[in-house]
């Protein structure tokens, strides 16, 4: 073979090497691209969910902050803790305050329905120092919304109340002994874990029957509210409503439809909100009400029809709580505008509370025996459900919200505040009204505060003129809202029949243990019902 020959040979072999080195390196290239990629996509999302996690990281561009995170951390990325609410309340706070303020301020008025009425009611005709009460469950609301971030109300005890405007009335130590019975008894079931074991065994069509009775209860109240003229002082109905006039009927017919419009709005708003903000099943996903889905939703129809968004976020933006308040402060100064005149400033005095052993006796047996299992259906394991519906990734534990009513009361019994504790109804209206935070309960309890400071008790001097009826619109919402949510998730027949038939049985009963009965009424065809279906599958 010649010298030429040879030459060529090696030529194409070096030729054909570095076409396959090519091909090779191209390979390995595309290959650590895709890795790249796919590490870029782990690192992303890791991110996100740090940044989600941990609000406190929003900053200024000047003060930004660059989180190095290794390799190692991308390969598997891991949802970061949530930080304890003392170490970002300023950050959550401001965040809280950016993004729907409006709406939580509506928010924090929506309970307003089932709370002045009743220490109003207690004021009048128990004593009871509206100031003290106000300067309380203001601070009582601030330090709710601060620890459990979202709207978690304070209200009046239901059952209490009830045996306090008989017409064999309780005293003040009576009614603060009860209170201070009932938050002992919780603050046990919390302490033990009791509460949370129970919750458990409770199977769920019972507890929506009980959320459902409440809500109906709630909204034939509300319907009592507006219909018919009432006694502040016993909350007893007296005759029918004119149709016209300061209270008349019109004006609150005319609320609860413009009302329902703006809930209609905001509901298909947020639902728009929760299918723009759905993604992939490898990425992470967004709160369901989150203020940056609502605004993606909102900027796509900004896009397609401008005019229409315009005055649909004119309707959504409305804090319609807050204009029903204020439009019924402005009537029941127009009513008696001498009423201003009696305003005192200046905090009421805060004075201990003496309890005899008669009147521990008292309030036991006349008004604790019925709330203890009242709170314990009512204001604990209905309100920890209704906080997973409405907040999956935040609900309160039932023994969070034991050991809350215990140290409320605890602290404001002794010294002549209205024994309080949570409840679903209050949960439901302020929901319904826009409140979606914590926000909204420091918003309140901030403004219950310089309430309570600044006019003390003479301000039951206004709220003994303000219409019934713009209470009863509040209420009315509130109720429909809780019975509109305990019953969307069931489905089969039986559970619907449980649901039915413990708030029948509830609804029904003129007992003061009506709520007691439905709960062991509905638990017991709920066994009935799984044992017959048991041995109907039984070979």
């Amino acid at each position: 073979m010649s010298s030429s020959s040879t030459g060529r040979s090696i030529g194409l072999s070096l030729k054909e090497h570095s076409n396959l080195m090519t091909v090779s390196d191209t390979h390995e290239n595309a290959f650590q691209r895709q890795e790249q990629t796919q590490e870029f996509r782990r690192f992303r999302s890791l991110n996100d969910q740090i940044f989600r996690s941990l609000s406190s990281k929003e900053t200024t561009p000047k003060d930004e902050q660059v989180v190095e995170i290794s390799p190692a951390e991308c390969s598997s990325p891991q949802e970061e803790p949530r930080p304890p609410w003392y170490h970002s309340v300023w950050s959550y706070m401001k965040t809280g305050f950016n993004r729907r303020t409006l709406q939580e301020v509506s928010g924090a008025f929506g309970g307003l329905g089932s709370f002045l009425p009743a220490v109003l009611a207690l004021s009048l005709h128990n004593g009871l120092d509206l100031g003290t009460t106000l300067l309380f469950t203001g601070v009582f609301n601030l330090l709710t919304g601060l620890v459990f971030r979202i709207p978690i109300p304070v209200q009046p005890m239901g059952a209490i109340l009830v045996a306090a405007l008989s017409p064999n009335p309780l005293t003040l130590p009576q009614i603060m002994a009860a209170g201070l019975i009932t938050g002992f008894a919780l603050g046990i079931l919390g302490l033990t874990g009791l509460m949370d074991y129970l919750y458990r065994l409770i199977p769920l069509p019972v507890v929506r029957g009980v959320m459902l009775a409440e809500g109906l209860i709630t909204a034939v109240t509300a319907v009592t509210y507006i219909f018919e003229y009432q006694d502040s002082a016993t909350m007893r109905a007296l005759r029918q409503r004119d149709w016209f006039g300061i209270e008349g009927l019109i004006m609150p017919i005319i609320i609860l439809i413009l009302v329902g419009i703006a809930s209609g709005l905001r509901q298909s708003s947020e639902e728009g909100s929760m299918s723009v903000g759905e993604e992939d099943d490898n990425s992470v996903k967004e709160p369901l009400l989150s203020s940056e889905s609502i605004s993606r939703y909102q900027e796509s129809e900004e896009a397609e029809n401008p005019t229409r968004l315009n005055w649909r976020n004119a309707i959504l933006n409305v804090p319609a709580a807050l204009l029903i308040f204020l439009i019924g402060l402005s009537l029941a100064i127009a009513y008696d505008p001498t009423t201003v005149r009696n305003l005192q400033l200046g905090p009421s005095a805060i004075k201990f509370v003496e309890i005899s052993s008669e009147d521990w006796n008292i309030g036991f047996l006349r008004a604790a025996v019925y709330q203890i299992p009242f709170s314990i259906l009512g204001s604990v394991i209905s309100t920890s459900k209704l906080s997973s519906d409405y907040f999956p990734g935040e609900r309160v534990s039932p023994s969070s919200l034991c050991l809350s009513v215990w140290m409320m009361n605890l602290l404001g019994c002794w010294l002549g505040a209205v024994p309080v504790c949570h409840g679903a109804v209050g949960l439901a209206g302020q929901y319904k009204f826009g409140a979606r935070s914590g926000v909204s309960m420091v918003i309140l309890g901030v403004l219950k505060v310089l309430l309570g400071l600044l006019l003390g008790s003479s301000v039951s001097w206004i709220f003994g003129q303000y219409p019934v009826t713009l209470f009863g619109v509040l209420l009315l919402w509130s109720g429909l809202e809780l019975a509109i949510v305990s019953s969307q998730d069931q489905t089969t027949p039986l559970d619907l029949l449980v649901v039915l038939a413990v708030a029948a049985v509830s609804i029904g009963s003129s007992t003061a243990y009506s709520t007691s009965i439905g709960f062991l009424c509905g638990l017991l065809l709920y066994f009935v019902l799984k044992a017959h279906q048991w041995l109907k599958h039984e070979p």
